[in-house]
């Protein structure tokens, strides 16, 4: 099978250095190990990638198939929801993310480049438009697969578009060749990453060319595969951040099922008829016992489409009535009442297995009681839920900002702008700032910019003394660079407009 896509190769140190041990990345790849005669050692390509976790699942597909259906259970929907808010704002003035230069070594124009195909990414994305949709899917199935399409007659034209790929239509694999050193001791010779697709999924015992549609070998450097970066205990195969929840989930939802099949159960009061047979046989007592019952059994049954209400005397409802005989010597025939049940509007159970669901999810509790407010007061105010919450967010963005750190990669190489080795040495630099209208954040960079403005006035007297106004800038007011830019072009241009406004004065 030929690979199809493209590939942008760059030099690797480790690949002169010798070593035992295979690369291991936390990207859930299945890796296969290849013989010097080129043959996969333990069944080769055959081999699957079994799971064995909450609730039996048994595969990757059947793992991101329970957290699909995880997923629209209200209250898991509602926890997704309040998470994607917090991690995707958005407005009609600022984009909902932007990229952060001012740690990297590179030069203005050089920034300013990266800048501009940083807006092209998110335009191929459709990201404003789809910012919360493609979150949430990365965030359900717990990685989110895209392909890079480019033109082979110009590269240079960079990334032409982007489709998302069915995370079960798409594997990751690490072939791991080896060889034997003159001492006999097996060591890493290669190693060599792919992706596989296959339109009908991939299931289990089935191998990567076998049966149930064409599979395609993928390069690497044409796939953009984001993970959760969440492994199982084994560190082998990738989970979701929903994970947590599936055991809570499915105990709310056998709650809830018992507490509904027990509400309609003993929610009617049933009469018990006790018939007294006298010295009747067997038989005859039966018999007498079933005329009694069709000569006084009266019910009463409602037609919502007509509203009609008529009798049915031909079926017995067993909710509803007991009839039982009564041998003689007994208290005669009586009829009594069996009372419903009592405690049908306890549900402490469901409430606890929510506020664990909720837990497992890392939400915040006081955001399932939909009575209870939101106080607006100083950000010492805020519980400690919030502040966690507010900190998860934050890992979540950085983990997605990941995918469009490999786009940006990929764009900047093919077009030119930055070579591969630039890239690896600043990427590390490079962050991307996401819109915030979270009430704690509002509150604490309200705090924040008050606590800076005053420390400003302190060192008032020290300016140009001890400090430069570009460290004061920089240093006290958290400016970054393009922001120091934009202000100083607003300051310039609101000089400008006083200037002209002072000057058509004079001559009135």
């Amino acid at each position: 099978m030929e690979i199809f896509g493209f590939e942008i190769k760059r030099k690797d140190a480790e690949e002169l250095a010798p070593s035992f041990v295979a690369p291991i990345n936390d990207d859930g790849a299945q890796v296969l190990e290849v013989g010097q005669g080129g043959y996969a050692i333990g069944g080769g390509m055959a081999q699957g990638t079994f799971v064995d976790m909450e609730g039996g699942i048994k595969s990757e597909q059947d793992l991101i198939l329970r957290y699909r259906t995880m997923s629209l259970i209200p209250e898991v929907d509602m926890a997704i929801d309040d998470i994607v808010q917090e991690a995707i704002s958005s407005n009609d003035l600022d984009a909902q993310v932007g990229i952060n230069l001012d740690a990297t070594k590179l030069s203005d124009s050089i920034k300013s480049k990266v800048r501009d195909e940083f807006s092209e990414v998110l335009r191929l994305l459709r990201f404003n438009q789809t910012s919360s949709e493609i979150f949430r899917k990365w965030y359900v199935d717990g990685r989110m697969y895209f392909h890079l399409l480019v033109d082979p007659k110009s590269p240079k034209k960079g990334i032409v578009g982007l489709r998302m790929i069915d995370p079960l239509q798409m594997k990751k694999v690490r072939e791991v060749s080896k060889k034997k050193d003159k001492n006999g001791v097996e060591i890493v010779d290669k190693v060599k990453e792919f992706y596989t697709y296959n339109q009908s999924g991939f299931e289990k015992n089935q191998s990567y060319g076998g049966q149930g549609g064409q599979t395609l070998m993928i390069s690497p450097d044409a796939v953009v595969y984001t993970t959760s970066g969440m492994m199982d205990a084994n560190r082998r195969n990738i989970i979701g951040y929903m994970h947590k929840g599936l055991k809570a989930a499915n105990q709310l939802r056998m709650m809830e099922d018992a507490l509904v099949i027990y509400r309609i159960s003993r929610a009617p009061e049933r009469r018990i008829f006790y018939i007294d047979v006298g010295n009747l046989p067997k038989a005859k007592a039966e018999q007498y016992l079933a005329d009694t019952m069709t000569r006084y059994k009266n019910k009463l049954v409602y037609n919502a489409d007509t509203g009609e209400v008529r009798d049915d005397r031909k079926h017995m409802s067993m909710l509803e009535d007991f009839w039982l005989p009564r041998r003689e010597g007994g208290r005669g025939t009586e009829i009594t009442t069996l009372p419903g049940g009592q405690n049908l509007g306890e549900i402490e159970d469901i409430i606890y297995f929510q506020r664990k669901l909720f837990r497992s999810l890392n939400v915040p509790i006081s955001r399932l009681e939909t009575e209870s407010g939101f106080s607006l007061g100083r950000t010492t105010e805020i519980s400690r839920d919030e502040v966690k919450f507010s900190r998860f967010v934050d890992r979540l963005r950085m983990k997605f900002s990941s995918m469009f750190m490999d786009i940006l990669r990929t764009q900047l190489a093919l077009k030119g702008i930055m070579p591969i080795e630039e890239w690896e040495l600043e990427k590390e630099n490079i962050r991307f700032d996401y819109q915030k209208d979270s009430h704690f954040v509002e509150m604490k960079d309200a705090e924040i910019l008050r606590e800076r403005v005053t420390s400003l006035r302190e060192l008032d007297e020290f300016v140009g003394k001890y400090y430069s106004q570009q460290w004061i800038r920089k240093n006290v007011l958290r400016q970054s660079e393009e922001e120091i830019e934009m202000i100083d072009g607003q300051i310039e241009d609101e000089k400008n407009n006083e200037d002209g406004e002072g000057e058509d004065s004079f001559d009135m």
